[in-house]
This record gives C-alpha cells, sequence and structure tokens, in this order.
C-alpha cells in the first residue's frame, strides 16, 4: 500500500520545469458606433407658461393581446368536485371506521384488565380465608385490654 523506502537524496532527484505557454493572443475588436437607422423627429411643447420642452418622440408600446380561456362549462365543474368531495368522504369513513374498531379494542382490553385484576382479589380472599379456621373469632387483645380498663375504673 505504502511505497517502498528509498534513500534517494535531494540532488539525486530528477527535477523538470514546466513553463506555461500562451494559447493564442487575443486582440479586443474595434468599437465601431452604430447610428440608428432612422432618425427619431423632435418635438417642442410650449407649456402654457411660456416655457418650450424639446425632446424626441416615443412610440406607445401596445400590450399583446391577452389570449381567452376556453369556456368550462358549469357542470364539468360541479362534476369535479363533487368526485373530490365524494373522495374525501370515503377517505373518512375509513378512517372513522378504523378509529371504531381501535376503540372497541381498548374497551374490551379494559374489560378484561378489571375481570383479571378482581379476579385475583377474589383468589387472595378465598385462599386466605380457606387458611383460618372457619366460624373462629379473631379477638385483639389491646382493644379488649383498654375496654376492660374503660368500663372497670
Amino acid at each position: 500500500m505504502f511505497p517502498e523506502h528509498t534513500s534517494h537524496l535531494p540532488a539525486q532527484r530528477a527535477v523538470t520545469i514546466h513553463q506555461p505557454t500562451p494559447l493564442a493572443t487575443v486582440q479586443a475588436a474595434p468599437l465601431v458606433p452604430v447610428q440608428p437607422g432612422t432618425i427619431p423627429a423632435v418635438t417642442s411643447i410650449v407649456l402654457p407658461d411660456g416655457r418650450v420642452i424639446t425632446g424626441y418622440a416615443i412610440a406607445p408600446t401596445h400590450p399583446e393581446p391577452v389570449t381567452t380561456k376556453p369556456v368550462i362549462s358549469r357542470a364539468a365543474v360541479n362534476i369535479a368536485l363533487g368526485g373530490i368531495g365524494f373522495a374525501a368522504v370515503c377517505g373518512g369513513l375509513v378512517l372513522l371506521t378504523t378509529f371504531i374498531a381501535a376503540l372497541a379494542a381498548l374497551v374490551q382490553q379494559l374489560i378484561i384488565l378489571a375481570a383479571v385484576i378482581f379476579g385475583g382479589w377474589i383468589a387472595v380472599q378465598v385462599l386466605t380465608a380457606t387458611g383460618q379456621e372457619r366460624g373462629a373469632t379473631t379477638v385483639n387483645i389491646r382493644k379488649a385490654v383498654i375496654k376492660r380498663n374503660h368500663f372497670h375504673n
């Protein structure tokens, strides 16, 4: 990948000098004044206050005539707008059905989640109640002592 190491001294290297050579000499063409084909007429105007204005008359420019647009029938416009409206309604209905399906799936999942949580709570209640004796009364000793002291003072 890398060139092999060579031990050339700077004086041993071949030096080539390139001198630029001109391609061609370009001479500028002399400028020749061009006179207009016709000399415009000079016009003088006398203003109401006595001043005189002299100048060349400029021919007014006429704009190109506007091409007339073809007439489009009102029925064609109504049909085109009706087609665009129908496409928009169909797209909206597709999105509406998708939204309703997603909402139904969400409600179904929430019902299943509630059933699992409620079922787990019932299972915990049943399983913890079977470990104890049925019909036994649990007495809180502290409360009994407090009640005894309260009533027997």
